[in-house]
């Protein structure tokens, strides 16, 4: 997996609730009142080709679809439940639809899956978490709902393309390695995460950004444009683009991939709010994209405090992942002028200087410390919106 950035998908029938994805158990609704939204669900403007453009338009170049979230409703066409998109008044594969858009585009295509499902009467599972509290029409039975399991990710891995990952979610704290053996004779060539029957390929931090300068495992974060769900909510908190994007910087500057989330309402479209971030965004990414895919940690770098240092060729980018407080910035112990320096956000070339700095004085010897490479005159102001990236060449 070389990093990369895409996009997340959550959506369902909670999408008609306007409150998130997990409305079910968060309201303790029963399950017959609940499968009744099945019946309401009519995304009648779902445009797939208008997904990936918007996604391909931002930089991502994957999709990562929600297939089954944890009230059990299934978005594609499957054999083993009844509660599932082909017995909505809408009647046909979404899943479907969207490998056909993301194959005409030449997008890579994930698949999520969620392990607690509130709808099956076999899946309680008292070692996980996330489980819809039993109501005694349920017959918990962990073996038989692991067959429920791989019968519909056999249908997933085996009727939609080529499948580039797959998102367990939730664990399921059972470790059965022929889960994934399955998956990957299925699709060769797959990725699978850190939250099935096993600990799979890569490793998926949450709405977090962790310490440290270079991943030592393949990741892939995740992070929604809302605060409040990763499915549509009406009055949802959203992120400010900034914190998005400084998020994505130090993420993948690691070495990471990034996994960023909207949640279509229930008509199929992707509200104005949310895509509007998702173009700012993109609009950032896209310009510093040769700082953040495919780099090599640049480990004969000074790293000033808020940076990570990698390298791309001749060519070595400093990732200022926490907002600089000031205009410039000096760059211990070199000593030598590069040949050149600009900002990659907008191409500004930068002032390059050998100087003594006035903040480093020795107090015993009563001079200036040695000078060193002084980068001034960064554009902080104009940039105050989104991570700097400086790009240098050396002679």
């Amino acid at each position: 997996m070389g990093n990369k950035f895409g996009m997340f998908i959550h959506w369902g029938i909670y999408a008609l609730t306007e409150y998130q994805e997990q409305y079910r158990g968060r309201k303790g609704i029963p399950r017959e009142e609940y499968r009744k939204l099945m019946q309401q669900f009519n995304p009648s403007e779902y445009d797939p080709e208008e997904w990936v453009e918007m996604a391909y338009q931002a930089g991502m170049r994957y999709i990562c679809f929600t297939t089954k979230h944890h009230d059990g409703f299934c978005m594609w066409e499957t054999k083993h439940t009844d509660f599932n998109i082909m017995n909505t008044p809408y009647g046909k594969d979404v899943l479907k639809m969207l490998a056909k858009a993301c194959e005409e585009r030449g997008m890579l295509l994930s698949l999520y899956y969620s392990i607690p499902d509130w709808d099956h009467p076999n899946s309680y599972n008292e070692k996980s978490t996330h489980q819809f509290p039993l109501s005694g029409s349920e017959h918990p039975d962990i073996e038989l709902y692991r067959e429920y399991v791989k019968n519909q990710i056999t249908e997933l891995l085996t009727g939609y393309g080529k499948i580039y990952t797959l998102f367990w979610d939730i664990s399921p704290r059972i470790n059965d390695s022929s889960v994934n053996e399955l998956v990957r004779k299925l699709q060769p060539d797959i990725l699978i995460n850190n939250r099935g029957y096993d600990e799979g390929d890569f490793s998926t931090p949450e709405r977090e950004v962790p310490e440290g300068q270079r991943f030592e495992r393949m990741t892939e974060a995740c992070q929604s444009v809302g605060e409040q769900s990763w499915g549509y909510r009406k009055n949802e908190d959203y992120y400010t683009s900034k914190f998005i994007m400084y998020s994505i910087d130090k993420i993948m500057a690691m070495g990471g991939s990034y996994l960023l989330n909207v949640g279509p309402m229930a008509n199929g479209r992707i509200d104005d709010r949310s895509a509007a971030i998702v173009k700012r965004i993109g609009s950032w990414y896209i310009q510093v994209r040769e700082a953040l895919e495919d780099t090599q940690p640049a480990l004969d770098m000074p790293a000033p405090q808020g940076c990570i240092p990698v390298r791309m060729n001749d060519a070595i980018y400093l990732h200022f992942y926490r907002e600089l407080p000031s205009c410039g910035v000096t760059l211990r112990p070199l000593k030598h002028i590069p040949q050149s320096v600009v900002v990659l956000n907008n191409m500004q070339p930068v002032h390059c200087e050998i100087a003594e700095m006035p903040d480093k004085w020795d107090m015993e010897t009563l001079h200036a410390k040695e000078p060193y490479l002084h980068l001034t005159n960064l554009p902080v102001e104009e940039l105050a919106g989104e991570p700097i990236i400086l790009k240098i060449i050396n002679k």
